[in-house]
């Protein structure tokens, strides 16, 4: 090749220029780091991330890819840049560059990789040939001047100063690898790199003050129209007010949907500020709040307008190893190739509104890995809506809170906090000295005008979930919220026996995103209809979910959960009063993990039949305090961690769902829908031609979950195939009712475990 090549050929028969690729990608990690004050260092890195590809062997190895029909070269190239990066940088900056295709490595190994690379070590040779080549074409990558740190990170506190260089390289970390993503990825389609105009966040204020009177106007009148419409003005109100750390302490009903949307969208528009991420802790609420802003925000069918509204929630790991042991070595390599092509299909939230869930956005802000960390910089300059804050856990809340307080303070972020049940966050030592922006003042005010249902409590010896299920089964319409996905399968099991009302629904996490949304289309219908109804769902009905059943039925659980169910109760305000069954089954289980276990003692020690209500805005503060006390620590270990910017520590500490990760598995649960979503497997699949995000968005709606081990055991047993990353397509059974239920006799039978 006389001109270096940084990739072999895209479908239009051209091969992708180094030097343009380094340049291509440098401009773009300008653009993104401009944001936070740091576009000249984002830009030297980018332009040095790939040096090492000029050398001969590495030249020679993509020519033998490219006779083998594509895939991975296989020979490392990250030495070098790392070396320049050490040379017109510092250290700790090298991790960007080193770490852009398999992970921020920590500082040890850093060292260790860069003596390898001196005069004398084993990749010496290849980075001074790689080096030279490439300075030529690129005389960039020796700068007249060191790249400038921004001013910020030298005005910290020396107690602060490596908190905040770790999120900086996360930061520098995620423009890097974006840059390289698009313009790898605009290479391989043959197209200009796809770059979202700013969104004018104005006009979208005017789209949503249409749109939402529209809505309002459709609706049946409430007696709780009032109260909803005061919340909605304050909120509006407190728009203008400086970028910081806002308070939407409203009660469940209070429509803090549409509040928290007014906010933050009136908010990024008086400010300059670029887009708005909401992040909720279900997929449940995603799916909900996703079709409510769409229907607020987006275009008109037909106007040609780009879509406004991102819905991201897929749960696919697009960094994970190979599914099983047993691979052969040439799977493995097939399954290399592949993924080193579908990671390209990462989201990285450029929306004007992304809707997503906490998982998705902390474990990005935490992780290590290409895939996950490359819409970090798009939090820059955005409003972040925590929704449902009470739902993030208490494990990891020191780290959590110390990187929202940075992202505020270093990288012009609002952050909303809306909840019903506002955890005490501010006596936490991590924001201690943050200022408090309340949105509404009073809450007191709003819980009292807002008290919709009365608490009865069925906690005897002879209670079960049979007992609950016959009991639950004599009334028209119930709602029955379980404390586990087992728990649910079996009440709705227990229900379809009692019950002579009619069909009995089910919602949990184990059905589809299609499938939850027709079950909650046709509930409510039923409930319009004044129709008997009764549904069994797990907790992820609890957060948002626009249901209104006069009656529910909640396993006992900690006190947020307890209010957040009675917010399906008499949520319009219809009835004089409904009534919320707070039950504690014998049969019953409960989610596992040190911090449930803590919230549930908490409890018990403030809400029950002799107690107080879980409404009760004093015993809810006695009950935050107690709660962080059960616990050793709060996530502590992980700060530590991340001031020795020991990313892999991090990494691996850091797990938002405590009790085993859940795996995504796609589901042909339609005939019609087959063709598609074969067709969107076999695009992931082919580490040929890389595909977008767009691939993997269509599958959401086709993907359910499951227990890391049922997966794996499914994966033994031919009930599932591996795609890319962990995600799965599954070949085993599906209940019409309870998808992939965890008591369904064929698959029990099926299963290896």
């Amino acid at each position: 090749m006389s001109v270096l090549v940084a990739h072999s050929v895209n479908w239009g028969g051209v091969r992708h220029s180094l030097a343009d690729h380094l340049r291509g990608s440098a401009a773009l990690a300008r653009q993104f780091g401009e944001v936070f004050g740091a576009g000249e260092l984002a830009a030297y890195l980018a332009l040095i991330h790939d040096v090492g590809k000029g050398s001969c062997a590495w030249q020679g190895g993509l020519r033998e890819a490219e006779r083998r029909g594509g895939g991975r070269v296989g020979l490392p190239h990250k030495h070098a840049g790392t070396v320049l990066a050490e040379r017109y940088t510092q250290l700790a900056f090298g991790a960007v560059v080193f770490g852009h295709h398999g992970g921020l490595p920590d500082m040890d190994k850093l060292r260790t990789e860069l003596v390898k690379a001196r005069p004398g070590g084993e990749h010496a040779p290849l980075v001074e040939e790689a080096i030279r080549a490439v300075e030529g074409a690129v005389p960039g990558i020796h700068p007249e001047k060191r790249p400038a740190v921004p001013a910020w990170l030298r005005g910290l506190p020396r107690s602060e100063g490596r908190l905040g260089l770790d999120l900086l390289l996360r930061m520098l970390f995620s423009c890097v690898v974006d840059a390289d993503f698009l313009d790898t990825s605009a290479h391989f389609e043959d197209t200009a790199v796809r770059l979202r105009e700013p969104a004018d966040m104005g006009s979208l204020v005017e789209r949503y003050e249409l749109r939402r009177a529209k809505m309002l106007a459709g609706r049946e009148p409430s007696s709780v129209d009032a109260v909803r419409q005061s919340v909605y003005e304050q909120a509006c109100a407190a728009a203008s007010g400086e970028p910081g750390v806002y308070v939407l302490h409203v009660p469940t009903g209070g429509a803090k949907t549409l509040a928290a949307g007014g906010f933050a969208l009136r908010h990024a528009a008086a400010h300059g500020m670029r887009r708005v991420v909401l992040a909720v802790p279900y997929v449940s609420i995603t799916e909900q709040n996703a079709a409510v802003y769409r229907q607020l925000l987006d275009p008109d069918p037909g106007s040609g307008e780009e879509a406004v509204v991102l819905e991201h929630h897929s749960g696919v790991d697009l960094d994970a190893k190979a599914p099983l042991d047993g691979m052969s070595v040439q799977q493995r390599e097939e399954w290399e190739r592949r993924m080193h092509a579908a990671r390209l299909a990462a989201e990285n939230w450029d929306a004007p509104f992304v809707v997503t869930t906490t998982v998705r956005l902390f474990e990005s802000l935490f992780s290590r890995r290409p895939a996950q960390m490359r819409r970090l910089h798009n939090l820059a300059g955005s409003v972040i809506v925590l929704d449902e804050v009470q739902a993030l856990p208490d494990r990891l809340l020191t780290p959590i809170l110390s990187v929202l307080r940075g992202l505020a303070e270093q990288y012009g972020v609002t952050v909303l906090l809306a909840s019903a049940t506002q955890p005490s966050f501010w006596e936490l030592p991590r924001w201690q000295g943050l200022e408090r922006r309340a949105i509404v003042e009073d809450p007191s005010v709003l819980f009292t005008e807002l008290r919709r249902v009365d608490y009865e409590w069925r906690t005897g010896e002879d209670v079960t979930l049979e007992s609950i299920a016959a009991e639950a089964a004599r009334h028209r319409q119930t709602l029955i919220v379980a404390g586990t996905t087992k728990d649910a399968a079996r009440l709705h099991r227990h229900v379809e026996q009692c019950t002579e009302l009619g069909e009995v629904w089910h919602l949990s996490t184990r059905m589809t995103g299609a499938h939850r949304r027709e079950v909650l289309a046709r509930v409510k219908e039923l409930l319009a209809d004044g129709e008997p109804v009764q549904l069994v769902s797990t907790s992820l009905i609890e957060a948002g979910v626009d249901l209104d059943f006069p009656r529910v039925y909640r396993a006992w659980a900690p006190a947020e959960s307890m209010q957040q169910a009675a917010g399906r109760c008499n949520r319009d305000g219809r009835l004089d009063s409904g009534t919320v069954v707070i039950f504690r089954a014998a049969d019953g289980g409960q989610p596992r993990g040190t911090e449930y276990r803590a919230a549930l003692q908490a409890s018990d020690s403030e809400f029950g039949p002799d107690l107080a209500r879980p409404d009760d805005l004093e015993a809810l503060d006695r009950y935050y305090p107690v709660r962080f006390a059960l616990q050793n620590e709060l996530g502590e270990e992980i700060e530590a961690l991340r001031r020795r910017l020991d990313f892999p520590a991090v990494n691996d500490a850091f797990q938002m769902i405590e009790d085993g990760h859940s795996v995504p598995a796609v589901v042909i649960r339609r005939e019609e829908d087959r063709d598609a979503i074969e067709a969107a497997i076999a695009q992931l699949r082919d580490p040929v031609r890389p595909c977008g995000p767009e691939v993997l968005r269509g599958l959401q709606q086709h993907t359910a979950s499951l227990p890391r081990g049922e997966a794996e055991a499914a994966l033994r047993s031919n009930l599932a195939q591996p795609v890319t990353g962990d995600l799965i397509g599954w070949q085993g059974a599906y209940h019409e009712q309870r998808g992939l239920d965890p008591d369904a006799p064929e698959d029990r039978g099926a299963f290896n475990l």
